[in-house]
């Protein structure tokens, strides 16, 4: 395994503000031209959401769209009569999603906590595992309902506490945790939804558990997603390495190395 430097993106501590904003939309830039070859378990955890759209819907957005592939699906799903908007933070994903899928969705530049989308332009908005990421929950929420049509749905992927369990134990020591993302609960999200004028709204919670031969492969499909555990300094060592893969072999199962996310997905009407 080759010496890495720490990116110090998933932090506890997410300011927002321009500064975090340009942290996160580098780190998924770089990320961008391998995420469809390691975002496996990202594909499978959108499928509740894919499980639960409406028969119909003409203005659509993926919040969070990525290099373009969900986008592209529900293009194809709703037809020629449907506009789809794929939206991210990352101009390096749209790049890619731009190369890959052409104008099967028009691709804007944009922050989830201030879109640049009129108030009731769309009847579905579909986001898998992007919101997390936003430090302003409330301001994400309450624009998802500012740009939701009355009777419009959200259907929306993120992830709960205890996500990345098995990483975070495998890179903490005692005078430095891992410095893993503070996951939101349920009882936040509903607050925030409920907050923001939602007034029906559902919440499903699971855990989804994947397994990767080794460490390498383990961290290889989180940075691939744009996140890697964080400590204060420049770079990791090897005895770094070989600590952090000595401490995630005590957890091996049959399968391999495990990698639990607690996926929690709502539900929300306008």
């Amino acid at each position: 395994m080759s010496v890495l430097p720490l990116a110090t993106l998933a932090s506890r501590s997410m300011p927002p503000g321009d500064d975090w904003r340009a942290r996160v939309a580098r780190a998924f830039s770089r990320a961008a031209p391998r995420y469809v070859e390691r975002a496996v378990a990202q594909r499978i955890m959108a499928e509740p959401l894919l499980s639960r759209l409406p028969a119909r819907a003409e203005r659509v957005l993926d919040l969070g769209c990525g290099p373009g592939e969900m986008a592209t699906a529900l293009a194809d799903r709703y037809g020629a009569e449907c506009r789809v908007t794929g939206l991210d933070l990352a101009p390096g994903m749209l790049e890619v999603a731009r190369q890959a899928h052409g104008d099967a969705a028009l691709w804007l530049c944009g922050d989830a906590a201030t879109l640049p989308l009129g108030d009731a332009s769309q009847d579905l908005v579909v986001s898998n595992l992007a919101i997390q990421w936003c430090p302003d929950l409330d301001a994400v929420m309450a624009e998802l309902r500012r740009v939701l049509r009355p009777g419009g749905r959200a259907l929306v992927n993120t992830l709960g506490p205890g996500t990345l369990a098995e990483v975070g134990l495998a890179w903490s020591r005692p005078d430095q945790p891992a410095g893993l993302l503070a996951f939101r609960d349920a009882t936040c999200h509903r607050q925030a939804a409920r907050a923001a004028g939602f007034d029906r709204l559902g919440c499903r919670t699971r855990a989804m558990r994947f397994h990767y031969p080794d460490l390498a492969a383990v961290m290889a499909s989180i940075k691939g997603i744009g996140a890697q555990p964080s400590r204060p300094g420049g770079r990791l060592t090897r005895a770094d390495l070989a600590r952090a893969a000595r401490r995630y072999e005590t957890q091996r199962e049959p399968e391999g190395l495990p990698v639990t996310y607690r996926l929690l997905t709502l539900e929300l009407y306008a």
